[in-house]
């Protein structure tokens, strides 16, 4: 019987709630079994695209990036980060109302990123966008490039050290508008080809990484401040906070309602090609 290990390439953004949740994994902290993993650090645009192609075995993607890639990939039951009652935000220059938004060009973080998908379930096609690195996009609308950004990850936390104001909280327009449910953002998927056993082994150490990271909470922090751009201690504890918590450990009852209520809205609203009822692993 052969010893060599299954390779497993993890695709995952550069930061601090990845990071936290992979921290286990990155450093080997717990026993990964017949399995070897190789980290892949993207922005998660990159890694929706490189799922078309199905490069990595397990990656992290959009719950919108997800519908493209169905065929090819099913989702892990844990690994979610769930925006509940908060999430990407538009932010611009000046106060804005949600209405002033029609006709302005935004600068968006990628076209298959959920936050996209929520803002043109709200906007619609009233909007002009532009696609600019995640981690651009405050400096950009600061400079007044762009009437408005689209922020995910830290920027959430630091837009008003740059003095701009809040226009809308998609998490929260989301919530208000479903009756509460929180606004599924981010997964992780596991491809079809490696098997039901591969799959479920791979998401079980998945889900083996995000408890070890929330029970070692401080060493799993200093790994993912590495990764939190202006980002202290306290902000990243709060962020890490934010997206890697219950939700994370298993989307649940509510955050699979969420997440196929999400998808049917998209396709209601010809931002997805088709009806996706997601599949569940784990």
């Amino acid at each position: 019987m052969s010893d060599e290990k299954m390779l497993i390439r993890v695709g995952h953004s550069p930061d601090p709630d990845d990071a936290f949740m992979f921290h286990a994994l990155a450093n080997d902290s717990i026993d990964t079994g017949r399995y070897q993993f190789v980290h892949e650090l993207q922005d998660i645009e990159t890694l929706n695209r490189r799922a078309f192609n199905g490069e990595l075995e397990l990656t992290a993607v959009s719950i919108h990036g997800f519908a493209f890639v169905e065929d090819k990939y099913a989702l892990c039951a844990c690994g979610a980060s769930m925006g509940d009652n908060y999430g990407p935000m538009v932010v611009a220059r000046e106060p804005l109302q949600i209405s002033d938004l029609k006709g302005k060009k935004i600068a968006v973080p990628g076209t298959l990123t959920s936050a996209f998908l929520s803002l043109k379930l709200l906007l619609g096609d009233t909007f002009e966008y532009e696609v600019q690195p995640f981690d651009e996009i405050l400096n950009l609308v600061e400079q007044g490039k762009y009437d408005a950004g689209l922020i995910i990850h830290e920027g959430q936390l630091t837009y008003a050290s740059q003095g701009l104001k809040l226009i809308v909280d998609l998490g929260k327009w989301w919530y208000d508008e479903t009756g509460g449910l929180p606004l599924p953002l981010g997964g992780n998927a596991i491809r079809r080809d490696l098997g039901a056993n591969a799959m479920l082994e791979v998401t079980a150490l998945l889900k083996q990484s995000i408890q070890y990271g929330l029970d070692h909470r401080e060493a799993a922090l200093q790994h993912a401040m590495k990764y939190g751009r202006d980002l202290d201690h306290a902000k990243t504890d709060r962020f890490v906070g934010m997206y890697v918590n219950d939700w994370t450990i298993d989307f649940g009852a509510k955050g699979r309602e969420a997440v196929r209520l999400l998808l049917r809205r998209g396709y209601e609203a010809g931002v997805i090609p088709k009806l996706i009822v997601p599949e569940f692993i784990g």
